[in-house]
């Protein structure tokens, strides 16, 4: 069974920093894009940054420039280090994982189960 599981979140002011991690685990024989959605109260789950088993990168245009995504696949975890961060940051933020798993091959999308961030202005 695989899964990812979120740390790091917490209640900071505005323009403080923060960093988020997702650690993911399980019987897995790679895992391809990594990354980090967000749900803020009564909105729609959105993509916040994602990145590729490579150096590929994908943000938010509402985190360019403050947030930044990174991955250390040999520890199979993905970051998420949050800069400048506004009250309109505040959100669950998710992890998700697009795994490959062995035996027979096939791909398998996994969420973690969410780590809240809260931004105070």
């Amino acid at each position: 069974q695989v899964q990812v599981v979120e740390s790091g979140g917490g209640l900071v002011q505005a323009g403080e920093s923060l960093r988020l991690s997702c650690v993911a685990s399980g019987g897995f024989y790679t895992i391809n894009a990594m990354g980090w959605y967000r749900q803020a109260p009564g909105k729609q789950r959105e993509l916040v940054a994602t990145m590729s088993s490579g150096p590929n990168r994908v943000y938010a245009d509402s985190v360019k420039g403050r947030f930044t995504v990174s991955r250390d696949n040999a520890k199979n975890t993905v970051y998420l280090q949050m800069s400048s961060l506004k009250p309109e940051d505040t959100a669950v933020y998710y992890c998700n994982a697009d795994f490959l798993l062995p035996n027979p091959y096939r791909r398998l999308e996994v969420w973690g189960p969410g780590t809240l961030v809260t931004v105070s202005s």
